[in-house]
């Protein structure tokens, strides 16, 4: 593994060795944009914490503002069907299918997903939020609050790190117990403080910052499916 590995803690060390599929990928895109080699260790982090999340049943909540709102429809669709690897059904879950109506469509058709949510989407909870709670920006706490449990994730996307509904909903993912990572930049604003992982891309600008966040976070969902799913397409 490349130098960047060697400063890992030597569980994780020991766990990348067990996964080549995920230590190609985190080389790959580190070769094709070299400014990853700066926030990998977060990347890694991220990666393992949602995979634990995964792991016990958990889900991962996603919220921004914007462009990170973009970005966390975006997360959540690479994430809940096939991205680069085969998510075909096992024998197990195909055969719940037989003799429904269409059953062998969808046992062909279907793939397997992780569960994401993308916090703001409720347009009917939105406005009733903000007609009836008078607090501004509270709407993605208010949210997490009512589906959020100890096993989720809390992904808070902002570029500046100040989004004060992001930071709300943080704040609210650590009253519950949930664990919390930002993807922010480089000077990393509340949010950067605020989180368990912060992920700060160095660049200062929005869109540049915006352009380096597609980049981290598809690695992320590629090393995430690459740990669960092994058959590339």
């Amino acid at each position: 593994m490349q130098t960047i590995f060697h400063e890992l803690p030597e569980n994780t060390k020991q766990f990348l060795t067990q996964h080549p599929d995920v230590v190609e990928i985190l080389v790959a895109s580190m070769e094709r944009r070299p400014a990853l080699k700066a926030i990998m260790g977060d990347l890694i982090r991220s990666f393992l914490r949602i995979v634990d999340c995964f792991e016990r049943g958990g889900k991962l909540f996603v919220c921004g503002n914007g462009g990170s709102f973009a970005d966390s429809l975006h997360i959540s669709a690479e994430m809940m069907k096939s991205f680069q690897r085969r998510r075909g059904l096992k024998p197990a879950d195909r055969d719940k299918f037989l003799g429904l109506p269409d059953g062998d469509i969808l046992a062909d058709a279907l793939e397997y997903g992780f569960p994401v949510i993308v916090l703001g989407l409720n347009h009917s909870l939105r406005s009733a939020v903000e007609n009836d709670i008078p607090v501004p920006g509270i709407g993605f706490a208010q949210e997490l609050f009512a589906l959020g449990r100890a096993d989720d994730v809390l992904l808070g996307i902002s570029t500046s790190g100040n989004a004060q509904n992001v930071c709300y909903a943080v704040t609210t993912a650590r009253a519950i117990g949930m664990k919390t990572i930002g993807l922010t930049g480089q000077h990393g604003g509340e949010l950067g403080k605020m989180v368990d992982i912060a992920i700060h891309v160095p660049a200062s600008s929005t869109h540049h910052i915006q352009e380096m966040h597609v980049q981290v976070y598809h690695a992320l969902c590629a090393v995430v499916e690459a740990y669960f799913f092994k058959d590339r397409k």
